[in-house]
């Protein structure tokens, strides 16, 4: 059944002339009753009483009508909520890695401003989220950049310092002490991750154990029971360092500057939920929000 023909129909009905509604449709009145006629044989039913003056829906007609006029409204619903630029409505499906100090005060402003989008956000490690978005899976996602890769665009959000945590007690007392340690880190894709093991690299030194975990949260008790040594935010790792529990280790700062961005597939259209996204994240770095919530 084509939608042009329940569109022709609906005019009919409105007009209850069949020359009426061709006017209005830019159509030969002998092309819209080709079409009625299509539509009742697909049907199997008389759709419109024939009469002197025009023509009235009969029973089934009126049936169909109640289908046909859903189905416009929701044609025109759908239409809508691609096109509306400044309120934007449907789905949204992001990912992040879970070390982005600014992303739920960036998240709440944009669900507040957009009540109307559906937002889900997941978590991962950048190689696995990159993977998601390529893979049409995620329509974004927060990784840790910068990313190289030619079908995918970036957008920074924020810069941070990474910096080697230890337990604070005379066992981890220097930066030599705490290379050879055991490490503790996400698995394997996270851009953290992978830039400890290339500095241990050019210290020499290989790691003698590496346990994964799946939350920095955990990773952060972890290092403050003396497990292991581990590289994350300088700003993750400030309120235990504050207390007491941890220390702080600097790295040279080729290991230790790293971009947050937000990255989409190139070749992916934009739509009205996504530029509304990317608006929010260039408002947040552009204000120096972003560079207020790093330093936390």
């Amino acid at each position: 059944m084509d939608i042009n023909d329940l569109k022709i129909f609906q005019t009919v009905a409105d007009h209850g002339s069949v020359s009426k509604a061709a006017k209005e449709l830019s159509y030969v009145q002998s092309n819209v009753t080709a079409r009625i006629q299509h539509l009742e044989q697909e049907l199997g039913a008389t759709l419109f009483h024939r009469h002197r003056k025009g023509v009235a829906l009969s029973s089934e007609g009126r049936k169909l009508q109640e289908y046909t006029q859903k189905i416009l409204r929701l044609m025109e619903e759908m239409k809508q909520s691609f096109h509306d630029s400044e309120d934007p409505s449907g789905p949204l499906l992001i990912g992040t890695v879970e070390t982005v100090s600014s992303l739920p005060e960036l998240l709440s402003g944009y669900c507040k401003r957009y009540p109307r989008v559906d937002l889900s956000l997941v978590t991962g490690v950048t190689e696995h989220l990159m993977s998601d978005v390529l893979q049409y899976q995620l329509d974004g996602a927060f990784v840790t950049g910068p990313i190289r890769h030619p079908d995918l665009e970036q957008d920074q959000l924020v810069e941070d310092e990474l910096v080697l945590i230890a337990r604070d007690d005379e066992e981890f007392a220097a930066l030599e002490q705490c290379v050879d340690k055991t490490l503790l880190v996400f698995r394997n894709g996270c851009g953290y991750r992978a830039r400890l093991m290339l500095w241990l690299a050019e210290q020499g030194v290989a790691p003698s154990r590496v346990m994964e975990f799946g939350t920095l949260e955990t990773i952060l008790a972890m290092v403050s029971s003396g497990l292991g040594i581990s590289l994350v935010p300088r700003w993750a790792a400030a309120r235990l360092e504050a207390a007491g529990n941890i220390r702080c280790f600097e790295i040279p700062e080729e290991y230790s500057r790293i971009t947050t961005v937000f990255i989409r597939r190139r070749e992916s259209q934009v739509s009205g939920t996504m530029r509304k996204l990317l608006d929010a994240v260039h408002t947040f770095r552009d204000t120096g929000a972003a560079a207020s919530a790093a330093a936390k």
